[in-house]
C-alpha cells in the first residue's frame, strides 16, 4: 500500500467526530445566550450531507448528553484561561479528538503552547482538515502521536516533543477514564503528580449507576451497551470518594470534585430551553 492510499483511508475516531457534532449542534437546537460557540469542530469534522438526521443527534433523545459535552468543554475552557492568567502556560490535552481551542482561543492565549496526544492516525486526519481550512502550522500548537496499542508512553513523547517538565501545566483528560482500568488509571494519575508545582489536571469520571438517579438508569445503560457493542466498553465508574482518594494517593497536593450540579449552577441556570447536562459525569481538579 503506498503512502497516499494510506492518507486516503485515514478517519477521525467516531466518538470525537460525535462529540464536535455535539458541540456544533448547540447553537442550532438552543436558544441564546449559547454556553460555547464551536463550528470550527462542525468544520473539521466534515460530516456528510444531512448529519442532523443521525439517530444520534436527536434533538430531544441527545439532549443532556449533549448539554454535558457542551458544559465540560466551557467549564475546562474558563480553567484554562484562568491559569494562563495566573502564569500557567502549557496545555495538554489528552485524547484531543477534534478539540478546537488552538484554532477558537488563541488570540487569547498567545503565549499557551497546546499539546494535543491523540492516536497517530487520527492526529493524521485532523492535520490534513486543518490544513484543507486554512488553518497553518502554528508554533503554539503541537501534536503528539502516541500509539497505545503499541506500548509507547505518552509522557515520554510529550516530553520528547517540546513539553518542558519544569514548568507548570495544565492538563485535560475528558471522556477518557472510563475506558481505562482502575490500575491504568492510578498510573496515569501517577505520571501527571510528577510534573511541575502548580500543575493542575482536570478529568472527567463516571459515577456508579447506584449514585445516578433512578430515573436515568435505563438510558445510562442504553449507553453503556453501545459503547460495549462498538467495542469501547466502560471499565471503571468511581464514587467522589473513591476519584478523590486515587488522586491523593498519586500524589496530588490538592483535590477537589466539581459535581454536575455545580455546573448546572455555574451555566444552565434560567434556560428557556430545559438544556442541562445529564446525571453522570462529573469532574475530578486536582493540583500538583
Amino acid at each position: 500500500m503506498t503512502n497516499s492510499d494510506r492518507d486516503s483511508e485515514l478517519k477521525p475516531d467516531s466518538s470525537a467526530v460525535r462529540v464536535a457534532l455535539w458541540r456544533a449542534l448547540h447553537t442550532q437546537l438552543e436558544n441564546p445566550p449559547y454556553i460555547i460557540e464551536d463550528n470550527i469542530g462542525l468544520q473539521i469534522a466534515n460530516p456528510e450531507e444531512g448529519w442532523q438526521q443521525r439517530p444520534d443527534m436527536h434533538p430531544q433523545g441527545t439532549l443532556g448528553f449533549r448539554a454535558s459535552i457542551v458544559g465540560r468543554t466551557r467549564f475546562l475552557e474558563d480553567l484554562v484561561l484562568q491559569s494562563y492568567n495566573t502564569g500557567i502556560f502549557q496545555y495538554v490535552i489528552l485524547g484531543a479528538g477534534l478539540d478546537s481551542f488552538a484554532q477558537r482561543k488563541s488570540q487569547n492565549t498567545s503565549r499557551l503552547k497546546i499539546f494535543e496526544i491523540d492516536k497517530p492516525d487520527a492526529q493524521k486526519w485532523k492535520q490534513q482538515r486543518l490544513s484543507a481550512l486554512g488553518y497553518s502550522h502554528s508554533d503554539q500548537l503541537t501534536f503528539v502521536p502516541v500509539d497505545f496499542e503499541a506500548g509507547e508512553f505518552w509522557l515520554d513523547k510529550l516530553v520528547k516533543h517540546g513539553f518542558n517538565m519544569n514548568e507548570p501545566a495544565i492538563i485535560s483528560s475528558t471522556g477518557v477514564s472510563m475506558y481505562l482500568s482502575k490500575e491504568a488509571n492510578d498510573h496515569s494519575l501517577k505520571q501527571i503528580a510528577s510534573f511541575a508545582k502548580r500543575s493542575i489536571l482536570a478529568m472527567t469520571f463516571i459515577l456508579p449507576l447506584e449514585l445516578i438517579d433512578s430515573k436515568e438508569h435505563d438510558q445510562l445503560k442504553m449507553v453503556y451497551e453501545k459503547a460495549k457493542e462498538a467495542g469501547t466498553p466502560f471499565i471503571s465508574f468511581f464514587s467522589p470518594t473513591d476519584i478523590l482518594d486515587l488522586a491523593l494517593h498519586a500524589g496530588f497536593e490538592k483535590v477537589e470534585h466539581v459535581s454536575r450540579g455545580e455546573i448546572i449552577k455555574k451555566y444552565f441556570i434560567d434556560r428557556s430551553d430545559n438544556f442541562k447536562p445529564s446525571s453522570g459525569e462529573e469532574f475530578l481538579i486536582a493540583t500538583v
